[in-house]
Protein backbone atom coordinates (compact mmCIF):
# COMPACT_ATOMS: atom_id res chain seq x y z
CA UNK A 1 0.00 0.00 0.00
CA UNK A 2 2.77 2.45 0.58
CA UNK A 3 4.79 1.57 -2.67
CA UNK A 4 1.30 2.88 -4.17
CA UNK A 5 0.82 5.96 -2.72
CA UNK A 6 4.65 6.70 -3.46
CA UNK A 7 3.93 5.85 -7.08
CA UNK A 8 1.24 7.99 -7.14
CA UNK A 9 2.87 11.09 -5.62
CA UNK A 10 5.27 11.03 -8.17
CA UNK A 11 2.16 10.66 -10.74
CA UNK A 12 0.22 13.50 -9.54
CA UNK A 13 2.81 16.15 -8.54
CA UNK A 14 5.09 15.11 -11.63
CA UNK A 15 2.65 17.26 -13.76
CA UNK A 16 3.25 20.48 -11.55
CA UNK A 17 6.55 20.31 -12.46
CA UNK A 18 6.69 18.65 -15.90
CA UNK A 19 3.42 19.68 -17.25
CA UNK A 20 -0.22 18.21 -17.83
CA UNK A 21 0.07 14.23 -17.77
CA UNK A 22 3.95 13.86 -17.71
CA UNK A 23 5.95 12.75 -15.09
CA UNK A 24 9.68 10.78 -14.51
CA UNK A 25 9.94 7.34 -16.16
CA UNK A 26 9.15 5.07 -13.43
CA UNK A 27 10.15 1.96 -12.91
CA UNK A 28 9.41 -1.03 -10.27
CA UNK A 29 10.14 -4.48 -8.97
CA UNK A 30 8.48 -5.90 -6.04
CA UNK A 31 9.71 -8.91 -4.31
CA UNK A 32 7.10 -10.76 -2.33
CA UNK A 33 6.90 -8.63 1.62
CA UNK A 34 6.47 -12.82 2.51
CA UNK A 35 10.04 -13.27 1.25
CA UNK A 36 11.56 -10.26 2.92
CA UNK A 37 9.58 -11.14 6.26
CA UNK A 38 10.97 -14.65 6.48
CA UNK A 39 14.59 -12.50 6.16
CA UNK A 40 13.05 -10.36 9.12
CA UNK A 41 11.75 -12.90 11.43
CA UNK A 42 15.54 -14.62 11.64
CA UNK A 43 17.06 -11.21 11.71
CA UNK A 44 18.72 -11.74 8.70
CA UNK A 45 19.05 -8.29 6.80
CA UNK A 46 21.92 -9.93 5.21
CA UNK A 47 18.87 -11.84 3.50
CA UNK A 48 16.84 -8.34 3.35
CA UNK A 49 19.92 -6.96 1.59
CA UNK A 50 20.02 -9.27 -0.86
CA UNK A 51 16.44 -9.39 -2.14
CA UNK A 52 17.05 -5.47 -2.36
CA UNK A 53 19.90 -5.84 -4.94
CA UNK A 54 18.02 -8.42 -6.78
CA UNK A 55 15.56 -5.24 -7.71
CA UNK A 56 18.55 -3.23 -7.87
CA UNK A 57 20.42 -4.85 -10.47
CA UNK A 58 17.01 -5.38 -12.46
CA UNK A 59 16.21 -1.95 -12.24
CA UNK A 60 19.25 -1.08 -13.10
CA UNK A 61 19.76 -3.51 -16.35
CA UNK A 62 16.31 -1.61 -17.90
CA UNK A 63 17.84 2.06 -17.14
CA UNK A 64 17.45 3.36 -13.97
CA UNK A 65 19.35 6.13 -13.00
CA UNK A 66 18.49 6.13 -9.31
CA UNK A 67 17.06 3.71 -6.33
CA UNK A 68 14.43 4.63 -3.70
CA UNK A 69 12.42 1.81 -1.23
CA UNK A 70 9.13 3.22 -0.03
CA UNK A 71 9.53 0.75 2.91
CA UNK A 72 11.67 2.22 5.72
CA UNK A 73 12.00 -0.95 7.76
CA UNK A 74 14.26 -2.62 4.98
CA UNK A 75 16.65 0.30 5.22
CA UNK A 76 18.37 -1.16 8.06
CA UNK A 77 19.73 -3.89 5.73
CA UNK A 78 21.15 -0.46 3.17
CA UNK A 79 24.97 -0.60 4.43
CA UNK A 80 24.56 -4.69 3.23
CA UNK A 81 23.56 -2.95 0.11
CA UNK A 82 25.05 0.37 -0.66
CA UNK A 83 28.46 -0.73 -1.43
CA UNK A 84 27.65 -3.63 -4.11
CA UNK A 85 24.21 -1.49 -5.59
CA UNK A 86 24.82 -0.88 -9.48
CA UNK A 87 23.24 2.39 -8.74
CA UNK A 88 23.11 5.48 -5.82
CA UNK A 89 19.77 5.17 -3.61
CA UNK A 90 17.95 8.25 -1.72
CA UNK A 91 17.61 7.66 1.77
CA UNK A 92 14.29 7.84 3.39
CA UNK A 93 15.60 8.76 6.63
CA UNK A 94 17.56 11.54 5.18
CA UNK A 95 15.05 12.73 3.45
CA UNK A 96 12.75 13.21 6.14
CA UNK A 97 15.43 14.49 8.14
CA UNK A 98 16.55 17.37 6.02
CA UNK A 99 12.64 18.34 5.77
CA UNK A 100 12.26 18.18 10.01
CA UNK A 101 15.15 20.40 9.52
CA UNK A 102 14.27 22.40 6.96
CA UNK A 103 10.73 22.98 9.06
CA UNK A 104 12.98 23.93 12.31
CA UNK A 105 11.63 20.82 14.51
CA UNK A 106 13.81 19.97 17.40
CA UNK A 107 12.06 16.53 19.01
CA UNK A 108 10.90 14.41 16.48
CA UNK A 109 8.71 11.41 17.65
CA UNK A 110 9.52 8.20 16.01
CA UNK A 111 6.63 5.43 14.83
CA UNK A 112 6.80 2.11 12.42
CA UNK A 113 7.03 -1.06 12.49
CA UNK A 114 9.06 -2.64 15.95
CA UNK A 115 11.86 -3.80 13.86
CA UNK A 116 12.47 -0.05 12.29
CA UNK A 117 11.86 1.87 15.72
CA UNK A 118 13.98 -0.14 17.35
CA UNK A 119 16.79 0.03 14.67
CA UNK A 120 19.46 2.58 14.17
CA UNK A 121 17.81 3.80 10.34
CA UNK A 122 16.72 6.71 11.76
CA UNK A 123 18.94 9.19 14.23
CA UNK A 124 19.24 7.32 18.19
CA UNK A 125 17.75 11.08 19.20
CA UNK A 126 14.62 10.42 17.82
CA UNK A 127 11.94 9.47 20.77
CA UNK A 128 10.56 6.02 20.59
CA UNK A 129 7.07 4.72 22.08
CA UNK A 130 7.01 2.21 24.54
CA UNK A 131 7.65 -1.28 24.05
CA UNK A 132 3.82 -1.69 24.39
CA UNK A 133 2.92 0.86 21.95
CA UNK A 134 5.52 -0.46 19.27
CA UNK A 135 4.15 -4.00 19.61
CA UNK A 136 0.49 -2.95 18.63
CA UNK A 137 1.58 -0.32 16.19
CA UNK A 138 3.29 -3.66 14.51
CA UNK A 139 0.51 -5.37 14.48
CA UNK A 140 -1.71 -2.44 13.14
CA UNK A 141 0.59 -2.39 10.37
CA UNK A 142 1.20 -5.88 9.24
CA UNK A 143 -2.36 -7.45 9.99
CA UNK A 144 -4.78 -4.86 9.07
CA UNK A 145 -2.53 -1.64 7.09
CA UNK A 146 -0.48 -3.64 4.39
CA UNK A 147 -4.13 -5.40 3.53
CA UNK A 148 -5.69 -2.18 3.25
CA UNK A 149 -8.04 -2.61 6.17
CA UNK A 150 -8.26 0.62 8.19
CA UNK A 151 -10.21 0.50 11.39
CA UNK A 152 -11.31 3.31 13.43
CA UNK A 153 -9.60 1.89 17.04
CA UNK A 154 -6.79 1.43 15.13
CA UNK A 155 -6.60 5.24 14.41
CA UNK A 156 -7.61 6.19 17.22
CA UNK A 157 -4.78 3.65 18.84
CA UNK A 158 -1.86 5.71 16.72
CA UNK A 159 -3.32 8.80 17.75
CA UNK A 160 -3.17 8.25 21.70
CA UNK A 161 0.46 7.10 20.68
CA UNK A 162 1.02 10.14 19.09
CA UNK A 163 -0.05 12.27 21.84
CA UNK A 164 2.02 10.15 24.58
CA UNK A 165 5.07 11.29 22.32
CA UNK A 166 3.73 14.86 22.14
CA UNK A 167 3.80 14.92 26.36
CA UNK A 168 7.32 14.11 25.95
CA UNK A 169 8.12 17.07 24.32
CA UNK A 170 8.17 16.05 20.62
CA UNK A 171 7.08 18.73 18.45
CA UNK A 172 6.20 17.12 15.08
CA UNK A 173 6.49 12.74 14.60
CA UNK A 174 7.76 10.95 11.74
CA UNK A 175 5.37 8.83 9.81
CA UNK A 176 8.31 6.50 9.46
CA UNK A 177 6.19 3.06 7.88
CA UNK A 178 5.06 3.81 4.60
CA UNK A 179 1.91 2.81 5.35
CA UNK A 180 1.17 5.06 7.95
CA UNK A 181 0.56 8.19 6.19
CA UNK A 182 -3.13 6.60 4.69
CA UNK A 183 -4.70 6.57 7.88
CA UNK A 184 -2.44 9.48 9.78
CA UNK A 185 -2.12 13.07 8.67
CA UNK A 186 -1.79 16.96 9.54
CA UNK A 187 -5.71 16.86 9.59
CA UNK A 188 -6.03 14.29 12.50
CA UNK A 189 -2.79 14.14 14.49
CA UNK A 190 -1.93 15.38 17.70
CA UNK A 191 1.65 16.83 15.94
CA UNK A 192 2.83 18.10 12.79
CA UNK A 193 3.59 15.16 10.56
CA UNK A 194 6.53 14.02 8.82
CA UNK A 195 5.09 11.57 5.95
CA UNK A 196 8.07 9.95 4.54
CA UNK A 197 6.20 8.57 2.01
CA UNK A 198 5.32 11.21 0.26
CA UNK A 199 8.06 13.05 1.20
CA UNK A 200 10.74 10.25 -0.45
CA UNK A 201 8.79 10.63 -3.66
CA UNK A 202 9.16 14.18 -3.78
CA UNK A 203 13.07 14.07 -3.44
CA UNK A 204 12.62 11.15 -5.99
CA UNK A 205 10.66 13.73 -8.52
CA UNK A 206 13.04 16.59 -7.95
CA UNK A 207 16.15 14.76 -8.51
CA UNK A 208 14.88 12.64 -11.62
CA UNK A 209 14.18 16.48 -13.06
CA UNK A 210 17.49 17.78 -12.20
CA UNK A 211 18.95 14.77 -14.01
Amino acid sequence: MGASLCYKTVCVEGAAVLGPHNHPEVSMHTHPLGAYMECIYRDDWQGVGELMLSSANKLAEIGADFLICPDNTIHKALPYVEPRSPRPWLHIARVLGEEADRRGFQRIGLTGTRYLVESDVYPENYVRPSAEERAECNRIIFDELVYDIYKPESIAYFQGVIERLQEQGCDAVALSCTEIPLIISDANSPLPTLDSTRLLARAALRRAVSE
